[in-house]
């Protein structure tokens, strides 16, 4: 049984960083892609940034280009998200999530088959 955990989350002021790291576990196989996603109340779950770890090409919503850094150790089949000029927008559950498959799209999360059960990030102004 695949495993996805979620660390790192808390609260900051605007303009503060915040590192996310998340570890999937429980299979011998690699993960394709893992991507990190984030929800408030009352929306949809969106996409934040992903990268596809054989080729280790990442990918970014255009909310947190230039702010958000998502990289990955693949001998540890763990991926961070480091959170740089946070905004109070940015205020989220933020969720990791882990594709064994090939295709689909790093930010429609119905191509994720595993997920964590999430990391609030708090940014106050």
């Amino acid at each position: 049984q695949v495993q996805v955990v979620e660390s790192g989350g808390g609260s900051v002021q605007a303009g503060g960083s915040l590192r996310l790291s998340c570890a999937a576990s429980g299979t011998a196989y690699s993960p394709n892609s893992m991507g990190w996603f984030r929800q408030v109340p009352g929306k949809e779950r969106e996409g934040v940034a992903g990268i596809y770890t054989g080729g280790g090409k990442s990918l970014y919503a255009d909310s947190v280009k230039g702010r958000f850094t998502i990289s990955q150790d693949n001998a540890k089949n763990t991926v961070y998200l480091q959170m740089n000029s946070l905004k109070p927008e940015d205020t989220a559950m933020y969720y990791c999530a882990v594709s064994y498959l090939y295709g689909g799209s790093w930010s429609s999360a119905d191509d994720y088959q595993y997920w964590g059960e999430g990391t609030q990030v708090t940014v106050s102004s």
